[in-house]
C-alpha cells in the first residue's frame, strides 16, 4: 500500500471528493487503515486498465523501474501465438500455456494452475477483446527470465469482461516483482489506447508488424 488519496487523485486527475465517493461505493480498490485510505499501485494500474481510464504520463512514470522494461524484447522471448482454441478463460489459458515459450525451469502445469487461480479470484479481461492473464504473485525470480506472450484466439472466449465483449487477444505476463509488473501493464495500457495498434490486434497482424510497431512506440516514449 504505497499510495495515498492525494497521490491517486493526482494520477487520475480527479478531485478528492470523487475518489472518496468511489471508495465508499466500492468502485476502486482501497484499504482503510486507522481511518485513512491507502492504495496499492499495482491494483490502481489494473483498475486503470479495466476502466479504460486515459493513461497519463504521470501513471506511466509511476511504473518506471531502474532497469527499463522493453515490451518488444519481452514479446520476442515469450512469442506470439495464433489460432489458440477455447470458448472460455480456462480453455484459452490452458491451451495457450501449452504452446508459448516459458522461462527455464517453469513448469507448464504449475503456471496454468497459478493463472487459473488468479482468474477465478478476479477476471483479467480489460475490455476491447483483450485479457492480461498473470499470476497473483511474481512467479519468476530473475528479471532475465521475464517474458510476455501475446496469444490470438481462434474464436472469442468468455472472460466475464465488464464490457461484455469476448476476448480474442491475451497478453500473458510473467515478471519478477510487483514494480516490474506495474510497468509492463503500463506499457500494454498505453499501446491499447492507440487506435492503430488496436487495428493490428483486431486483424491479428503478423509478428513482424506487431513487434515493429511496439519498438517504434517504445522509442517515442523514451524520447519524452
Amino acid at each position: 500500500m504505497d499510495l495515498k488519496i492525494k497521490d491517486v487523485c493526482a494520477l487520475l486527475g480527479i478531485p478528492e471528493k470523487t475518489l472518496v465517493s468511489w471508495i465508499k461505493e466500492g468502485k476502486i480498490p482501497a484499504y482503510d487503515v486507522r481511518h485513512q485510505y491507502f492504495f496499492n499501485s499495482a491494483e490502481i494500474q489494473e483498475w486503470v486498465l479495466k476502466n479504460k481510464w486515459p493513461v497519463s504520463k504521470n501513471i506511466l512514470d509511476m511504473a518506471l523501474t531502474n532497469i527499463p522494461v522493453s515490451l518488444n524484447k519481452l514479446l520476442k522471448k515469450g512469442g506470439i501465438a495464433y489460432g489458440i482454441k477455447g470458448h472460455d478463460a480456462v480453455q484459452a489459458i490452458t491451451n495457450s500455456i501449452s504452446v508459448i515459450n516459458l522461462p527455464a525451469g517453469l513448469d507448464r502445469q504449475t503456471l496454468t494452475s497459478t493463472l487459473l487461480e488468479r482468474e477465478e479470484m478476479m477476471p483479467t479481461a480489460m475490455g476491447k477483446g483483450i485479457a492480461i492473464p498473470h499470476p497473483r504473485n511474481p512467479i519468476v525470480s530473475d528479471i532475465e527470465n521475464e517474458n510476455v506472450s501475446l496469444c490470438f484466439l481462434e474464436e472469442g472466449a468468455d472472460f466475464q469482461a465488464l464490457d461484455g465483449e469476448k476476448v480474442t487477444s491475451m497478453f500473458i505476463v510473467l515478471c519478477a516483482n510487483a514494480r516490474r509488473h506495474l510497468e509492463i501493464l503500463s506499457r500494454i495500457a498505453y499501446l491499447c489506447q492507440q487506435e492503430d495498434f488496436m487495428a493490428l490486434i483486431k486483424k491479428q497482424a503478423c509478428e513482424k508488424d506487431l513487434l515493429e510497431y511496439i519498438e517504434t512506440k517504445e522509442k517515442e516514449w523514451m524520447k519524452k
